[in-house]
C-alpha cells in the first residue's frame, strides 16, 4: 500500500478514536469518513435507511457491485488512556474497545485500492464503501439490509480487528434485544404494603422464570439480562417502575423468535403474579450469518498473497507489556476447532506477544456464540469477512487493553493488511466473474426454501433508547 494512503488511513482511524461515540450518535466519526471519501472522489449518499449517521460512498459504474462493510461506533464504560497497559481511565464515557475506528478506516483503505484498480483497468465495476452505524447496539446493517441498501449488490466483504490474522468461517447467532418495562403502584412499604404493587418484584420474578427456562433451551441458545431500572433507592417505598433489558439469541431467526416469545410469556406471567402492567419495547434484532465457502476460499488465497505484517523489536516489546497485563496461560482450549494447524497457532500464542502467522481455517458451518449485524447482509448477498491482528494476545474485545492499543503502530498495520486483503479479494472477483456466479449459486443453495425476514419489525426505525 502507498505510504500516502497509510498516513491518511491512520489519520482517519486516530480521528475516530479521539471522538468515541455510541451507535446512531456517531456524528463526528461519520463526518470524518464522509469528508475524506468525498475528497477522494467518491459519490456520497448520507442518512441511508434513516440511520442519520449511516452512509454509502460509491465509485465506478456497472456490475459487479462490491460492497465493503465499515463500522465506527464505540462502547460505554471503556474510556482508557492510549498506550497504557494498566487501568488508566481518561475521563471519557466511551472507548473504542472493539476496534471499530480501525474497521471503518480499513474498509476505506480497501475502497481506495479498488478505486485505483477500476481506474487502471478501465473495467466495469462499482465499489461501495458502506458506513454502517450502531453495530454494538442498534444493528445498523439490519436496517440497511431490511430497507434495500444491498439489493443491487453482487458481493459484500467485511473485516474486523482482532487477535488473529485469519479468514472468517462459520455462522453467528440471531439476536433480539428488548426492554421489559413493568408499571406498579407506589406505597409505604411498612405502613400500607397491601396498597402497593411492586414493579421490581415483577422484574425479579421474570428473571427467576427465565433462569428456569435455561434448563429447557437448546444448548446453543443464549439469554442474558441487565436490570436497567431497579425502581429507586428507597426500600421503604414500593417500587412503582422497574425495567430489565434482555438479549435473546439462537442459531436462526425462527428459533430466535420462538425463544423470544417464551421469554415474553414469562414477563407476562410476572406481571400477572404481581398485579402490575408490562410493556415490551423492541430495541434491536439481527440475523444469523449465511456462510459462503466459495468466498472464503477466494479470500484465503488473497490473504496468502498479501501475507501478514512484520513487527519491529519495539512493537513486540509494546505488545508484550499488554500481553503481560492479562496473566493467563494459553492452552489448546484457546484454539478453535476450525483451525487447520492447531499446534502452530498454540506455539505462536505461547512464544509471541502478537499473532505473527496466517491462521488458516477449515471451512465450517458451525454457529459461533455471538452475534453481528453482518448476518443480515449475508441474507441478501453473498458475504465474507476476515480478521487481522491489531492487538496483542491476551485480553479480547470490549476490554481496556484494546482501547489502549487502538492508536498503536500494531493497530495501524492491521488496518493496512485488512485493506490489502479485501482489495485483493475484490480484484480476484473482478478478474474472474465466474467466481461471483459460483458464490451466488452457493448462496441460493444455502437459502433454498428460506426467505429473509428481518427481525426488526417494519414500523421500528433506527433509534436510541436512553
Amino acid at each position: 500500500m502507498k505510504k500516502e494512503y497509510e498516513e491518511k488511513l491512520a489519520a482517519v482511524a486516530k480521528g475516530v478514536w479521539d471522538h468515541p461515540e455510541a451507535g446512531f450518535l456517531e456524528f463526528e466519526s461519520s463526518r470524518i469518513h464522509v469528508d475524506f471519501l468525498r475528497s477522494e472522489g467518491f459519490e456520497i449518499e448520507e442518512n441511508v435507511a434513516d440511520t442519520v449517521t449511516g452512509y454509502v460512498a460509491k465509485y465506478g459504474s456497472g456490475h459487479p457491485v462490491i460492497a465493503l462493510l465499515g463500522e465506527f461506533d464505540a462502547l460505554y464504560g471503556l474510556g482508557q488512556k492510549a498506550d497504557v497497559a494498566e487501568y488508566a481511565p481518561d475521563g471519557c464515557e466511551m472507548g473504542h474497545g472493539c476496534g471499530h475506528h480501525l474497521l471503518g478506516a480499513g474498509v476505506i483503505g480497501a475502497g481506495l485500492l479498488i478505486r485505483d484498480y477500476l481506474k487502471e483497468h478501465q473495467c466495469s465495476g462499482t465499489v461501495l464503501v458502506c458506513g454502517c452505524p450502531a453495530e454494538e447496539s442498534g444493528s445498523g446493517k439490519a436496517y440497511m439490509a431490511r430497507d434495500g441498501v444491498f439489493n443491487d449488490t453482487d458481493i459484500a466483504l467485511a473485516w474486523h480487528p482482532g487477535l488473529l490474522h485469519q479468514v472468517g468461517t462459520g455462522s453467528s447467532q440471531s439476536c433480539i434485544q428488548t426492554y421489559f418495562r413493568f408499571h406498579g403502584i407506589a406505597s409505604h412499604a411498612a405502613g400500607s404494603p397491601q396498597a402497593g404493587r411492586s414493579a421490581l418484584d415483577a422484574v425479579e420474578l421474570m428473571d427467576v422464570g427465565v433462569n428456569y427456562l435455561r434448563e429447557h433451551m437448546e444448548s446453543t441458545d443464549r439469554v442474558h439480562y441487565a436490570i436497567t431500572n431497579s425502581g429507586g433507592k428507597s426500600p421503604n417505598v414500593v417500587q412503582a417502575e422497574a425495567e430489565v433489558k434482555y438479549l435473546i439469541r439462537s442459531t436462526s431467526n425462527p428459533k430466535c423468535l420462538a425463544l423470544y416469545e417464551r421469554v415474553c410469556n414469562i414477563a407476562r406471567g410476572a406481571a400477572l403474579m404481581t398485579g402490575t402492567t408490562m410493556e415490551i419495547v423492541f430495541d434491536e434484532g439481527l440475523s444469523n450469518t449465511i456462510v459462503n465457502f466459495t468466498l472464503e476460499k477466494v479470500m484465503q488465497e488473497a490473504f496468502r498473497e498479501v501475507g501478514v505484517p512484520e513487527y519491529t523489536e519495539e512493537e513486540l516489546a509494546y505488545a508484550k507489556k499488554f500481553r503481560d497485563s492479562w496473566p493467563h496461560e494459553f492452552t489448546m482450549d484457546n484454539v478453535g476447532e476450525h483451525v487447520k494447524d492447531k499446534r502452530a497457532l498454540l506455539k505462536n500464542m505461547q512464544e509471541s506477544p502478537i499473532c505473527s502467522i496466517l491462521v488458516e481455517n477449515e471451512c465450517s458451518d458451525v454457529c459461533h456464540m455471538g452475534s453481528t449485524d453482518v448476518g443480515d447482509v449475508s441474507w441478501v448477498v453473498p458475504t465474507e469477512s476476515l480478521g487481522t491482528a491489531c492487538y496483542s494476545y491476551g485480553a479480547g474485545a470490549h476490554s481496556r487493553q484494546w482501547v489502549a492499543q487502538g492508536k498503536s503502530s500494531i493497530a495501524m498495520k492491521g488496518i493496512y493488511t485488512a485493506a490489502e486483503v479485501l482489495a485483493r479479494t475484490a480484484e480476484k472477483l473482478l478478474e474472474d466473474t465466474a467466481l461471483i456466479e459460483e458464490a451466488k449459486e452457493e448462496f441460493k443453495d444455502r437459502t433454498a426454501g428460506m426467505k429473509y425476514e428481518c427481525l426488526i419489525p417494519a414500523d421500528v426505525k433506527p433509534h436510541v433508547i436512553s
